[in-house]
């Protein structure tokens, strides 16, 4: 039996592949190399959306959405959280935050309480805008309307992944007036968002989030790595198309 599997050299050699983009990109964003992003409308908004809180003299309401820690919409949730509040430490402008989940509380909070000691404000902390509310999907949704309808933010953010209560936040929010940021990758609830929203994250915006608000070399990087592999594939998905419809055998040469 042979220790190498030659029919496994594809996989091999596309993985080798890319890892190299990914680490040429890195190299490249951490020597100050220009990498361009396309402009997101949402993320543009931030520091708008902050300065008219500041202005208007109101806090800031975010939601993580309902999922837990681990998951990968909750994950760029809080990543975009940690520049949301450094913005708002830098304006001195209070942030509120109801979670659902015990351990996203958690984590947000360290997240706060790190982005207002990197812009010299931790004096700003506050554990308390940051609490626990229920794991009850509607009773969570109950609990973040009372609290715009009580504390008028001037700025909600709707930032992770969302399910039928989506509708019930959005339009709560839109009814007081707030300016409204949303991001999600529930393409069901998008409809929702997109109707009730000043802004809209769709998809993997949400994902590329804190890179574009950041701008560190490292996921800069990565990130763009990430676009070059996957247009990488896409080309390859259309030579082999094109080999096809041409009468090739395509997998005769792969193997």
């Amino acid at each position: 039996m042979s220790a190498l599997h030659i029919d496994r050299l594809p996989t091999a050699v596309a993985a080798v592949l890319f890892a190299a983009v990914l680490v040429w990109f890195i190299r490249r964003a951490r020597r100050g190399g220009s990498i361009f992003i396309r402009r997101i409308a949402g993320l543009e908004a931030v520091d708008e959306a902050v300065g008219r809180a500041t202005e208007m003299g109101r806090p800031i309401l975010y939601c993580p959405g309902l999922d837990p820690m681990e998951e990968v919409a909750t994950v760029a949730s809080v990543n975009i959280l940690g520049q949301v509040a450094r913005r708002a430490g830098q304006y001195e402008t209070r942030l509120i935050m109801p979670n659902r989940d015990p351990i996203v509380m958690t984590v947000a909070q360290e997240v706060v309480r790190e982005a207002l000691t990197e812009v010299g404000r931790p004096d700003l902390y506050d554990p308390n805008d940051i609490y626990y509310t229920t794991q009850s999907q509607f009773g969570y949704a109950a609990a973040v309307c009372g609290t715009m309808m009580r504390e008028r933010p001037a700025t909600n953010f709707f930032i992770g992944h969302f399910y039928a209560e989506s509708l019930v936040l959005a339009e709560t929010g839109n009814a007081t007036g707030a300016i409204q940021i949303a991001g999600t990758d529930a393409d069901s609830q998008l409809p929702f968002f997109i109707c009730s929203c000043d802004y809209v994250l769709i998809g993997e915006e949400l994902y590329a989030g804190s890179v574009y608000l950041s701008r560190e070399p490292l996921l800069l990087g990565a990130l763009k790595g990430q676009d070059a592999a996957k247009a990488m594939i896409l080309f390859a998905l259309l030579a082999g198309t094109i080999l096809a419809l041409l009468g090739v055998d395509v997998r005769s040469i792969l193997e």
